[in-house]
């Protein structure tokens, strides 16, 4: 099976091509960072525009660096929530258009369930590598989303959140306490570089809600001790001071988000753990969390960094194991701003 996946929730226009089994064909991504890096933040209307001038392009790009035409296609997969609704719509449309001109088959992927499974993929150039078994816990961690799921299966209604932000997300903290300190948009790889160079000990940061008995997560309050921290001493000039005030940012987030996970793991008798979304490009989380891991007798399974950011591969995954089990959707496919994972309440997985 040949599945055409196409992403468009946020700042990323992808396109790809993914055989069912998660062999990688192509995966064109086209980014808006340079765009919105002004702003220091995405700009839905900007987004949605963008959209709009590289979706046509970006597939037929993905088409060619694959080696095949539309007609060896057997059905397209596109992202229809959560995201921004303007730029889900671009992506909705032109994979509607393009089902409806050709006869295929088309479904929708919920962007988290996208991530959940990008651990399956396998790219060109990458040694074999094993696969965790379901069910598992995956964190998936990113600039619109933080929260622990339970996976059963390749699709929305064998996922379950097991816990979740009150607030902001993990990524949208690391992009505003960048901003803060005068570090640029996007905020996470730049904090992370910084991070390796400093010390985390010299401004020593408690980690949020890690002393809760709960897999919720916070990051509103230690956003808000580093804006007051620049607001009594203002922005740090000195590039150690920045350094390790990046390390005792990130090393505060990383531990919280690394012992739920494992926490996650063991409450739910899972042996393996995966990470997902862009803050799973962190290099002391994905450190962290396999030392944590093996050393509860976890498997921990962190996927390369191409298939951490959005990305329509993980699209066409996830679309394919749709596609698999018989499941279309009809021309009324539209896009919507929530996800379709709901909370697992279930006795002894994320009760509470």
């Amino acid at each position: 099976m040949l599945v055409l996946g196409i992403e468009s929730s946020c700042d990323e226009t992808g396109a790809a091509i993914v055989k069912g089994d998660g062999t990688v064909l192509s995966d064109i991504v086209q980014s808006q960072v340079d765009l919105h890096a002004r702003y220091g933040g995405v700009v839905p209307e900007l987004a949605s525009r963008d959209h709009a001038r590289n979706i046509d392009p970006v597939a037929r790009e993905a088409l060619a660096r694959a080696g095949v035409g539309l007609d060896d296609i057997d059905g397209i997969a596109v992202t229809n929530r959560p995201g921004l609704v303007g730029a889900l719509l671009v992506g909705v449309q032109f994979a509607k258009g393009m089902a409806w001109a050709r006869g295929l088959p088309i479904v929708g992927v919920d962007h988290l369930v996208g991530h959940l499974l990008a651990i399956f993929l396998r790219r060109p150039g990458e040694e074999p590598a094993p696969r965790p078994a379901f069910p598992f816990v995956a964190l998936l961690a990113s600039g619109g989303h933080t929260a622990l799921y339970y996976v059963e299966g390749p699709t929305a209604d064998a996922c379950r959140e097991l816990g979740g932000t009150r607030d902001d997300a993990a990524g949208e903290a690391f992009d505003k306490v960048a901003k803060l300190l005068g570090l640029g948009y996007p905020g996470g790889p730049v904090i992370d570089r910084l991070a390796a160079k400093g010390d985390a000990t010299r401004f020593p940061q408690k980690a949020p809600m890690a002393s809760v008995r709960s897999l919720e997560f916070s990051f509103s309050g230690i956003k808000s001790r580093m804006a007051r921290y620049v607001a009594e001493r203002g922005r740090p000039k000195d590039e150690a001071e920045v350094a390790d005030l990046c390390a005792s940012f990130q090393r505060a987030v990383t531990d919280v988000l690394a012992n739920k996970l494992v926490q996650a793991a063991q409450a739910n008798h899972v042996s393996h753990v995966v990470l997902g979304g862009g803050v799973a490009a962190n290099r002391e989380l994905r450190a962290r969390v396999k030392s944590l891991a093996n050393a509860r007798g976890i498997e921990s399974f962190v996927p390369p960094l191409a298939s951490c950011t959005d990305n329509a591969a993980m699209i066409a995954y996830a679309g394919a194991a749709r596609l698999d089990r018989g499941e279309r959707d009809g021309w009324d496919l539209s896009a919507t701003s929530q996800t379709s994972l709901l909370r697992l309440t279930r006795k002894g997985r994320g009760a509470r």
